[in-house]
């Protein structure tokens, strides 16, 4: 485990989920975070506390920013959203909202609390894309053009941050078990094979856990990764490295 003793974390969208989980990981390690969402987490630990965030909003993103104090050190903009609909389908409007939520979020939350980074003397800023912005899941076009650009994004703002001493990365996760995705399982008449074939997917015979993400984060949010930005580690075990093959050519066929 890392050692963030004296640092200040922001995690957007940090209420449930993977969010949750990466605010609990950085608070375990000693970090004091903020948790910036919509709803309220209710139950946070001593070492963390809630400001309420739209991250679409600028005025909203500027109200966190001065709710921080004087310096930042680490920010993960982990806030999204997700739907399905086929391009014939999807409205202008739910496509606007995929992208101000899960590409104008990221950055606009970086701009509002550049000047408390900086004056930490340099942080580390995570943006969490997705395996989705590398390949596509049907009917998820906004989702994934907009994490395609969460990945774009992260290697320009290491370019521009990084001689202000601000690294930026990328976590792009793969099927994580999330309360989100269980209750979609649950929601299959099929849920036991949804839930093998969905692991035999997954060379390493498991799907993820939301703490897998998060000590992901941790890393590169740490000194260790001083040498590390303009990245995106993928999160995914090794599922979208793995060729597909046809049944006859299976090895267990």
């Amino acid at each position: 485990m890392t050692d963030f003793s004296g640092t200040t974390a922001v995690v957007t969208g940090g209420a449930q989920g993977i969010g949750r989980a990466i605010a609990d990981r950085l608070a375990a390690d000693g970090a004091d975070v903020i948790v910036g969402d919509l709803r309220d987490p209710g139950d946070l630990g001593e070492r963390q506390r809630w400001v309420e965030l739209d991250v679409s909003s600028e005025a909203s993103a500027r109200a966190l920013a001065a709710a921080v104090g004087d310096s930042l050190d680490v920010l993960v903009n982990n806030a999204g959203i997700m739907f399905e609909a086929s391009i014939a389908e999807q409205t202008v409007e739910q496509w606007d909202l995929a992208m101000a939520v899960n590409l104008r979020g990221p950055w606009l939350m970086t701009k509002a609390v550049l000047p408390q980074l900086q004056a930490a003397g340099g942080g580390a800023v995570v943006n969490i894309g997705s395996i989705e912005g590398i390949g596509s899941n049907p009917l998820h076009t906004a989702y994934s053009a907009s994490k395609g650009g969460v990945h774009g994004l992260t290697a320009a703002m290491a370019v521009d941050l990084g001689p202000l001493g601000i690294r930026c990365n990328a976590v792009a996760p793969g099927w994580i078990d999330t309360a989100l995705n269980r209750d979609y399982l649950d929601r299959l008449p099929n849920r036991d094979q949804a839930l093998a074939e969905l692991a035999v997917l997954h060379p390493v015979g498991h799907i993820g856990d939301p703490a897998d993400v998060a000590a992901t984060v941790a890393f590169l949010a740490s000194p260790d990764a001083r040498f590390v930005s303009g990245q995106v580690v993928v999160v995914d075990g090794a599922r979208t490295v793995k060729l597909s093959l046809p049944p006859s050519l299976a090895p267990d066929a």
